[in-house]
């Protein structure tokens, strides 16, 4: 496996600064472009996927916990989590069928018959999405260095950006 830490010249940390990462990465990915001398399109294409690796916290923390051989777990689902994922079901449910309520209107009227259920939910759906952030912003202020830690950190990330996407989905469709 590549650590991707090592081929940007990072230390293994759970915690990067973005600004930093960038830097070597444009560092790195300049060196290796194939139009530069001696750059190699193979090593550009590596240098690219560690990037993306890296940026993702949760793919981050994945990519730490695979480099130090952490075996794999379930993690149970917190009761605040739970809480946020029985929010998300409805809410995603009824953005789905106000979608295809909004598809099947044939006038305006109708169309605009919809407009505050269309409101109320789309401000529903940012309001869980703020929500969503600020857990994600909490749990990124206080990495932990633990190991066994870090995996439950990571768990809740990947399920707070698969969250995060539904809901940015959510919204374009409504659009």
């Amino acid at each position: 496996m590549t650590d991707c830490f090592a081929l940007l010249g990072l230390p293994r940390s759970a915690s990067l600064d973005e600004s930093l990462l960038q830097a070597a990465w444009h560092e790195k990915s300049r060196a290796a472009h194939p139009d530069h001398p001696g750059g190699s399109a193979t090593l550009a294409a590596e240098i690219n996927a560690a990037y993306e690796a890296l940026l993702a916290p949760e793919k981050r923390l994945k990519h730490l916990l695979d480099l130090h051989a952490v075996p794999w777990r379930t993690i149970p689902i917190s009761a605040e989590m739970m809480s946020l994922f029985s929010q998300i079901g409805p809410l995603l449910q009824k953005a789905s069928a106000l979608a295809k309520k909004k598809q099947q209107a044939s006038s305006a009227l109708a169309k605009a018959l919809l407009a505050n259920e269309e409101m109320s939910l789309r401000e529903a759906l940012e309001a869980l999405g703020t929500e969503i952030e600020a857990k994600r912003e909490v749990i990124l202020s206080a990495l932990p260095e633990e190991l066994e830690l870090l995996q439950v950190a990571q768990a809740t990330l990947a399920y707070l950006a698969k969250w995060q996407a539904q809901i940015r989905e959510a919204l374009l469709v409504m659009m």
